[in-house]
């Protein structure tokens, strides 16, 4: 690669850090990072605030407690709320998210331990991705800035220092995923924003997907099943309550069959709290079948 190549992607990525570091912030603790979306507002991820009050830390060593505005759980998102004083909230991108090849450069602030920037390209188009708990995470970026631990919840920007996207995770490639800022990213943000709280069903199990359950029932010498393994029932949820237990492979839904985790999490998203569902499972060996109340989570 040409020294002048090299030396103006230096450049980019020293004035992108320059321009928008006061708008990247830490959160202590080790927790994470985030970025000024208006003013007293930022954005994290919803991982980052599950331990109370979470403390921002920003650019100037200003060190204040947030409070938490909205949490969006199935996107991954939550919005603080917190003096943000005379940072400036990172711009928007309006068009479409960067497609394959696209330049991006992703800025964090670890924890509150100081800046970092880092370039890279997007591997990919927009696409569906796994994220946390295995759900569905729509229009992801896939890219190859390298971010140190700690820097989830930062800020991933295009040339034009637009966001386009907040760094989730890092997969086992070397890659990291992004959640993309689509428009129905931003109007889930402004919800959870406005404090509007998103009730999502909740049955109370941990699964495997079909193919860690085909394993684990082939070692146990069990015929192999499509279906999602229940690898955990929590105490006292709807699941618990109606005898569903660790081992149980789901098959069925209201008899709508159910081969992965994404009908799993498509048949529970069409119910709703309050509402009784029939879950098919087998036991061993045995078909059976439970009726479900379903509680509702704040998203």
């Amino acid at each position: 690669m040409a020294v002048e190549t090299l030396t103006g992607i230096g450049s980019a990525v020293a004035g992108a850090a320059e321009r928008l570091g006061p708008s990247v912030v830490g959160l202590g603790r080790g927790r994470g990072s985030g970025v000024v979306i208006v003013q007293d507002h930022v954005l994290t991820l919803a991982p980052m605030v599950s331990r109370g009050q979470p403390t921002v830390v920003f650019s100037d060593g200003r060190r204040e407690t947030a409070e938490i505005a909205g949490v969006d759980r199935e996107l991954g998102i939550a919005v603080l709320t917190v003096s943000t004083a005379d940072a400036t909230p990172i711009a928007r991108r309006d068009d479409e998210l960067p497609g394959l090849g696209s330049p991006v450069i992703a800025l964090a602030d670890p924890g509150g331990r100081g800046l970092r920037a880092t370039a890279g390209w997007t591997t990919s188009a927009a696409r569906t991705a796994r994220g946390p708990r295995g759900r569905r995470l729509e229009s992801a970026i896939e890219h190859t800035a390298p971010l140190p631990r700690g820097s989830a919840g930062g800020p991933l920007v295009d040339l034009s220092d637009r966001l386009v996207g907040v760094n989730a995770l890092r997969t086992g490639e070397g890659l990291v995923l992004a959640v993309g800022a689509t428009a129905e990213f931003w109007e889930r943000v402004e919800a959870a924003m406005r404090g509007e709280v998103r009730e999502r069903p909740r049955l109370g199990v941990a699964v495997m997907p079909p193919r860690a359950a085909r394993r684990m029932r082939r070692a146990v010498g069990l015929d192999e099943r499509g279906g999602v393994l229940v690898s955990e029932v929590e105490p006292d949820s709807p699941a618990d309550a109606a005898g569903l237990r660790r081992g149980d492979l789901i098959v069925a839904i209201d008899e709508q069959g159910v081969d992965g985790l994404d009908a799993l999490y498509e048949r529970l998203g069409e119910a709703a709290p309050g509402q009784a569902i029939t879950i098919g499972y087998v036991r061993g060996v045995e078909d059976a079948s439970a009726e479900v109340t379903l509680k509702g989570r704040s998203s």
